[in-house]
């Protein structure tokens, strides 16, 4: 079993206590309400919670498996990289999740909008109405919306998000990049395949999972274009130090 390194230790250390403090502190919603990710156009959404996310957790479970991801795949990346490297690519791959989640959310939430202010509702009326909570009691809306349309819009207006499943794919993509041939299971399926199959499946079934909100192996309400945001990054810049490595524009 890999001993566990001091860079992943301290992280783990850092979610468990702000777990421990939004379970305990404020009813379990003061933290949530401070240090969740919220859309940016949301009256929640604060600057820090780009990075604050990272070290909040839904719940056990969730905190959990993102933790042991953490060790088991974290360690291995710092002992062959260093610590400076591990979280560059860590916080970087974090990053790299709200970019594509949010550009997400975006994607799902402005034709709406742009479709609203089209009918003559005033922008700023609509930014009152979703703030206010009242969006869905809006009648007004109904007529301009098919389907799962306004509850799409009012989701990705409402969406939060929390954890550490964006960093933890970049270095789990750093992992497979550096240890191809390594050997992986999931615990619902033990069977063992190469990291270098392993890994761009998951993406894949993240990528899928995103576009057509089937669930394969996560609760229904996985932010996976974060997950996949995470890997890519992760994937580019192993990509870019490897091509580099031997030139003056390596990272130290």
């Amino acid at each position: 079993m890999m001993r566990i390194s001091d860079t992943v230790k301290h992280l783990i250390i850092i979610n468990v206590i702000v777990f421990i403090g939004a379970q305990t502190i404020g009813d379990g919603q003061l933290f949530y309400k401070w240090f969740a990710l919220y859309f940016p156009q949301n009256n929640l959404f604060e600057p820090w919670q780009v990075i604050t996310h990272m070290f909040m957790h839904a719940d056990l479970m969730h905190i959990f498996f993102n933790m042991f991801a953490l060790w088991m795949f974290g360690s291995a990346v710092e002992y062959q990289l260093g610590a400076k490297k591990f979280l560059f690519i860590y916080f970087s791959a974090g990053l790299g999740a709200v970019l594509f989640q949010l550009g997400y959310y975006y994607f799902e939430f402005y034709p709406s909008f742009t479709m609203l202010a089209n009918q003559g509702f005033e922008p700023n009326q609509i930014m009152e109405t979703l703030n206010s909570g009242f969006g869905m009691r809006d009648t007004r809306w109904d007529q301009f919306f098919s389907g799962d349309g306004l509850k799409d819009f009012l989701r990705a207006f409402n969406a939060s998000m929390v954890g550490a499943s964006g960093c933890i794919m970049g270095v789990l993509a750093a992992f497979g990049m550096m240890n191809p041939e390594a050997k992986l299971m999931l615990i619902f399926l033990p069977i063992p395949i190469k990291a270098k199959y392993f890994i761009p499946g998951i993406i894949i079934l993240d990528l899928i999972s995103g576009i057509t909100g089937q669930s394969f192996f996560s609760p229904s309400n996985t932010a996976y274009m974060a997950h996949v945001g995470g890997a890519v990054v992760g994937f580019i810049i192993m990509w870019y130090w490897r091509k580099n490595q031997f030139n003056n524009h390596r990272w130290n």
